[in-house]
């Protein structure tokens, strides 16, 4: 943006060369009996100056392109800031969901066991309480397997990036 602003000041400066050279043409040529300007020097002037206009349109498009393309590029590195924070935001999520359910099986498995405890205390041997204290267990390894298994998922997709250029290039 500077450099427009830079651009804008070397039109005003040529603008003003402009006017000085008006002036001094028309003091020049008051004496002279055909009066007016000196039309020769004031077209090749403004030649000078249409030349000089055009290069700073041309410098101007040129920087607009520059512009447009750091936008386009500064977009495309934002959507996949938000496609990873998606991402991520769905792992979290997925993560906490299976804690939870471990945190219920857990829980559970707790409380089958007092109770498996307290008949056993009793030597009063409940195989219902044996049977749902083995389900507990059972699922409780199910879930952390399921736990384990999204944490892998989650660190197979952060690696992916880093692995996928070595398989490029061994292809």
């Amino acid at each position: 943006m500077s450099e427009i602003s830079e651009f804008e000041t070397r039109i005003k400066a040529a603008l003003e060369r402009i006017g000085h050279a008006v002036v001094a043409a028309e003091e020049k040529n008051a004496d002279s009996p055909q009066g007016g300007i000196a039309l020769e020097e004031m077209t090749a002037e403004m030649g000078h100056l249409n030349e000089a206009l055009e290069a700073e349109r041309d410098t101007n498009a040129k920087l607009e392109e520059r512009v447009r393309a750091i936008h386009e590029r500064q977009e495309s590195h934002v959507t996949a800031l938000e496609a990873d924070v998606a991402q991520l935001r769905e792992q979290l999520a997925a993560h906490d969901a299976q804690v939870q359910k471990l945190r219920g099986v857990t829980a559970q498995l707790r409380a089958n066991n007092a109770e498996l405890r307290a008949a056993n205390a009793k030597s009063v041997g409940d195989p219902l309480l044996v049977d749902a204290a083995m389900k507990a267990e059972l699922e409780a390894i199910n879930v952390e397997r399921e736990a384990e298994a999204a944490e892998l998922k989650a660190i197979l997709s952060d690696l992916r990036p880093f692995v996928q250029p070595a398989q490029k290039e061994e292809a």
